[in-house]
């Protein structure tokens, strides 16, 4: 994907030299939007925010790990791209432009707050929760089983945010967002081989986090007491003394 939609803009700004690049559908789709977004078409800019929103909120949230301030982030980053769209020159994607974009003004915000003594992760419980991006869980009709992948997706999600930032941000690029190895090293800044160590390290720290958390509920899988326990209790002692 960061191959061809790395081609995009110069589509755009050979409309300057008039040359007449090669170019494939996607790759003119794309363009468009970018036209379009630079002349504030509104539905233009609203189908690059959608296309973008959930990369940018986790990518956000895997840094600041915080959900109002990452959302905030999310919408520094367009307000930003938007007002300055004619800096971007298609050396890579539009997405890993805006991703970068979000990343840097996350980590700015963490290095203030580290600087002010402020550890706006800690405050989490008692913040707003992102409203305009949810990611709601597989539809259930069985309320204990919908309560169940909640119980899980919370375990994931904090054994996640108590990952070290360099291996967190891998983590949430590669497997999360789902981008390859030579993407999350361009976007990251790093070597394909560090993303492969950080990415294993990431996983293994995970595994073993999220085995601690869950050991006890394990332990008490399949229970078998209360009124289950007596009625088969009673039927056993029934047949017993009732052998007919």
């Amino acid at each position: 994907m960061g191959q061809v939609t790395s081609q995009v803009t110069s589509q755009v700004t050979s409309q300057v030299t008039g040359q007449a690049p090669q170019t494939t559908s996607a790759d003119a789709g794309e363009a468009g939007l970018v036209r379009r977004a630079l002349a504030r078409d509104e539905a233009a800019i609203r189908a690059i925010m959608k296309a973008n929103n959930r990369r940018l909120y986790r990518l956000a949230r895997g840094i600041l790990r915080h959900d109002a301030e990452a959302e905030d982030v999310v919408q520094e980053t367009y307000v930003r791209a938007f007002t300055r769209l004619e800096d971007f020159r298609g050396e890579s994607s539009l997405s890993t432009w805006l991703s970068r974009i979000a990343i840097n003004e996350s980590l700015g915000r963490l290095r203030r707050q580290r600087s002010s003594g402020v550890d706006v992760s800690s405050l989490a419980q008692h913040g707003l929760k992102a409203e305009i991006i949810p990611f709601p869980l597989a539809s259930s009709d069985d309320p204990e089983k919908s309560m169940a992948q909640r119980e899980i997706q919370q375990v994931v999600e904090h054994a996640i945010d108590e990952l070290p930032e360099a291996f967190r941000l891998v983590f949430m690029t590669r497997v999360v967002e789902g981008m390859n190895i030579e993407e999350t090293a361009d976007l990251l800044g790093l070597k394909p081989e560090t993303v492969k160590t950080r990415l294993h390290r990431a996983r293994t720290m995970l595994r073993d986090n999220v085995e601690r958390k869950i050991g006890p509920v394990v332990m008490e899988a399949f229970p078998f007491a209360g009124r289950r326990c007596d009625r088969l209790t009673e039927a056993v002692l029934k047949r017993l003394n009732d052998p007919t």
